[in-house]
């Protein structure tokens, strides 16, 4: 009798050791497919906040984004990765090198413009209105960290645009120059083909007006900068002004190639 009791104890044992694995194994699978089924990115609905407290729910992350300590991986992966880590839209993938090659050519700030204020399919700033310009360029940095080198971002800005905007080159001085002085920049703008730097750099923006570029060959959008005289628009195009980055985003270009580019870009309205 006394057998029978003990062995039926076992068993009873034994049978709530097998459940509570059972339960456990089920409680990991269950994880399991969660996790598997956990969505690529998080739709941001306008007015929420979306922007930094997202990113930062995120955790971790890679911090380095051009000299920010912004966390661009964070702001990627709740915004950016639904669409370049699948090509959806036609988005380039992240490390992609064939897909970027030609986008990377443009230089990182004209990448960081189109991300800002919306490019083709790309909506402005990924469709996520509440992030900063910084945020921006954090999670820019992010993606193309992996196919181009991403410009540290420069701390205490720069007055060349204030000073364009006064009329003064960043070289001191009023950009109001002399006669002499437009013969001189002809002569050496004579022999470079602005329109094929125009074709390459700056058309994005001034071929469909991206964030308020004045679009070639329209008087009524150039007349108040001509006001302003050609010297300054090369000190714009030249130093930066506005939403337009220094040299379109290419600081390869030579003074004389931006002026060139400039010359063949206001030659409709001129």
């Amino acid at each position: 009798m006394k057998s029978s009791k003990l062995i039926m104890g076992c068993l009873a044992t034994l049978g709530l050791m097998t459940a509570g694995i059972a339960v456990a194994q089920d409680d990991a699978e269950r994880a399991a497919i969660a996790e598997r089924l956990a969505p690529v990115g998080e739709l941001c609905v306008q007015g929420e906040d979306c922007g930094t407290a997202m990113a930062a729910s995120s955790g971790g992350g890679d911090t380095s984004s051009g000299g920010s300590s912004v966390d661009g991986e964070g702001i990627y992966n709740n915004v950016c990765m639904a669409c370049h880590e699948t090509g959806a839209a036609g988005a380039p993938v992240r490390g992609d090198e064939a897909a970027w090659s030609e986008r990377t050519g443009k230089g990182f700030e004209t990448l960081l413009s189109h991300a800002i204020n919306g490019f083709n399919a790309m909506p402005a700033k990924g469709g996520n209105p509440n992030l900063s310009d910084e945020e921006m360029r954090a999670a820019v940095a992010y993606v193309v960290k992996p196919v181009m080198d991403v410009p540290t971002q420069e701390t205490g800005g720069s007055d060349t645009g204030d000073m364009a905007a006064n009329g003064e080159n960043a070289g001191g001085g009023s950009s109001e120059s002399t006669s002499g002085e437009s013969a001189s920049d002809e002569a050496a703008t004579a022999g470079i083909d602005g329109a094929a730097i125009y074709n390459q750099i700056c058309m994005a923006c001034h071929e469909t007006g991206a964030a308020g570029a004045p679009v070639r060959g329209n008087a009524e959008q150039w007349s108040a900068r001509l006001e302003q005289s050609t010297d300054t628009l090369y000190s714009h195009a030249i130093n930066g002004f506005n939403a337009m980055p220094a040299k379109g985003g290419n600081p390869s270009l030579s003074d004389d190639e931006v002026k060139a580019a400039v010359d063949h870009l206001i030659a409709p309205v001129k």
